[in-house]
């Protein structure tokens, strides 16, 4: 059986820090933790696949690439340049690592320039408590910047493998249920449809319109078992 898998990056990122943080906390080189964090999302991959059966098409990782723009902290009153951070460096070296790997294909969206600046959760409460203030938050804040474009990259991926015939099985990595009209149409060309939310709870619909649900999180899976 011929085999797809279909990573929403940004979603993989976050579940992989609630799971392995014990594991990334005291690597503070930007280039070492993405160099761990590639190759664990290629042993998260290849563990969904039988060997006796399956046969790798390709894994597809979708992304943004990171912001470089010049900004300054509203809070401080501080220059910040994007390009300086550890989340940059971050980004730029996980990509390079991810398309150094075997089967692996990068799927770039891109980073709304107009985001906006956000409280830390910790901090909101805090502040929404009023045991602080807003002159309190100046390392607090942050940039946010939504991705655009990548849930639709992943539904035309969806629509073209299965329409295609290029693959028999796609096992989608995320935990978003945008993807039920894509998961909907795969179905019912005959293309199995298996979601792996890392653990992450999902809503009815998207129950309803995939073959199976799994994941290959060591935690998950002895809770299962268990």
């Amino acid at each position: 059986m011929k085999v797809a898998i279909l990573v929403d990056g940004d979603f993989y990122l976050r579940r992989h820090q609630l799971e392995f943080k014990n594991k990334l906390f005291n690597i503070t080189d930007s280039e070492e933790k993405a160099k761990i964090i590639a190759d664990d999302l290629m042993t998260h991959c290849l563990r969904h696949l039988d060997r006796q059966k399956d046969i790798l098409y390709r894994i597809f990782f979708y992304d943004c690439p990171p912001l470089n723009k010049k900004l300054h902290n509203p809070i401080s009153k501080k220059s910040l340049d994007l390009s300086k951070t550890s989340m940059y460096k971050f980004r730029t070296c996980l990509h390079k690592f991810l398309v150094r790997k075997p089967s692996m294909a990068l799927r770039l969206g891109y980073l709304d320039e107009n985001g906006e600046w956000k409280v830390k959760p910790r901090k909101m409460k805090e502040l929404l408590k009023g045991t602080i203030s807003d002159s309190d938050l100046s390392d607090d804040v942050f940039y946010h910047a939504r991705q655009k474009g990548v849930d639709m990259k992943i539904g035309l991926d969806i629509a073209t493998l299965t329409h295609k015939k290029l693959v028999d099985k796609i096992i989608l990595v995320s935990g978003d249920s945008d993807f039920v009209p894509a998961s909907k149409l795969a179905r019912r060309e005959g293309v199995y449809f298996a979601l792996d939310p890392m653990g992450h709870g999902i809503k009815d619909d998207l129950h309803e319109h995939i073959d199976y649900l799994s994941t290959t999180l060591p935690s998950w899976n002895r809770q299962r078992k268990e």
